[in-house]
């Protein structure tokens, strides 16, 4: 159930969140400008590519994949951009589960192509191995990680492109989870791990990523930032209000187009990791088809509407479904004609009496309308798990 005074108190949501993760948010545009220019001052200005590998291969877990699927949705038709997620676990060291990760590198990968390696704490054993196997295959490789770690070591060992992490300026969160192997991760860790990757795609062709993108991506977060801090009100505050109206709800995060795809994967991930709701995202057309029959179930009609003298006094509301549409709609108004998908979703919504939620964004560089979408997106999952 919600606590909406709590939404509408700052004092409390401060002392609510002892994990840190408004302060996180609220500092992913200064953390991009640091992640870039560390990047540049690590030897990415300097780079000189002899044109762009055929497939980049994107390794880690949590949010470098997310990274990845961002990445994947700008490159250019010539190159594949793959996130490489982990498919095995060992005995993990210092009882951390995500030290243990395992990960394995495709049969077909070679000098042609790349692989970045992306990690917040620098200390996944399974990717030290994973950077001395790309070794052996002649492979280039990039890592993004903690200075001072066993993998930034590691990447000097097998002559990679080594990327300082850029780490958040909010105050170490105070431990409080019952799974002590499985923390919560850094809230802010995807634009640490967007940046230099994103940087780094511009600069060898992979991605048409203009030169001022990324500072207008911060510059985007720092806006997001205001308008979502938690001394604004409620009924003035995009996260705030969106909170609000996925609690008692089953969420159906859609997407229309690959940006927006990647931004509600992301929204889904939040929602599950901050504030324990699980979500369904789906890009559309496919998301129609796919999530049709909760609307026909009892989750889109809400309780029996037949048994109307039934007491409900002692009965808890019934969950609904809840539609978040997300869209870019890069040079048009947001009252332009949207398209038979969307039209679509609208009327599958209203015939059920679901309530539909859009997010567009109008902006016309791809990286800036995903920091649009996800920015309040992610204020919204970290609010409603406060409340909670």
């Amino acid at each position: 159930m919600l606590d909406d005074i709590l939404l509408d108190d700052p004092a409390a949501l401060q002392r609510a969140d002892r994990q840190h993760a408004l302060l996180a948010l609220a500092g992913a545009g200064a953390r991009v400008r640091t992640a870039v220019r560390l990047a540049e001052e690590a030897g990415l200005a300097s780079l000189r590519p002899e044109g762009r590998p055929r497939t980049v291969l994107v390794a880690g877990h949590g949010s470098v994949l997310t990274a990845a699927s961002v990445l994947a949705a700008l490159a250019v038709t010539g190159c594949q951009v793959l996130p490489l997620a982990p498919t095995e676990v060992a005995p993990a060291e210092h009882g951390s589960f995500a030290s243990g990760l395992g990960w394995q590198l495709p049969g077909w990968l070679g000098p042609l192509d790349l692989l970045v390696i992306g990690s917040d704490t620098g200390r996944e054993r399974g990717l030290v191995q994973l950077a001395q196997q790309a070794y052996t295959r002649g492979c280039a490789i990039v890592v993004v990680a903690p200075p001072h770690t066993a993998l930034s070591e590691a990447a000097l060992q097998v002559r990679a492109l080594p990327l300082p992490y850029a780490p958040s300026a909010a105050e170490p969160a105070e431990s409080q989870d019952d799974e002590p192997d499985l923390p919560a991760e850094d809230p802010g860790a995807l634009w640490a791990h967007l940046a230099p990757l994103a940087a780094l795609a511009a600069r060898i062709g992979v991605a048409p990523i203009g030169e001022g993108a990324l500072a207008a991506v911060a510059d985007r977060l720092d806006e997001v930032a205001v308008r979502c801090r938690p001394d604004a009100a409620a009924y003035l505050n995009p996260a705030k209000g969106l909170a609000a109206q996925l609690s008692g709800t089953v969420p159906l995060v859609w997407a229309e187009g690959a940006v927006p795809a990647a931004a509600a994967e992301r929204f889904a991930a939040m929602l599950a990791d901050r504030a324990g709701l699980p979500a369904l995202p789906g890009r559309l057309t496919q998301a129609l088809t796919a999530h049709r029959g909760m609307f026909v179930g009892h989750l889109g009609a809400g309780a029996d509407p037949d048994d109307f003298f039934r007491d409900r006094v002692d009965e808890p509301e019934p969950l609904q479904l809840q539609v978040v549409l997300m869209r870019h709609a890069p040079g048009r108004s947001e009252d332009a004609d949207p398209g038979f998908a969307v039209n679509r979703a609208r009327r599958l919504a209203a015939a059920h009496d679901v309530r539909l939620t859009e997010f567009t964004s109008t902006l016309e560089e791809p990286l800036e309308a995903f920091a649009e979408l996800a920015g309040p997106a992610d204020f919204a999952a970290v609010y409603l798990g406060l409340a909670r």
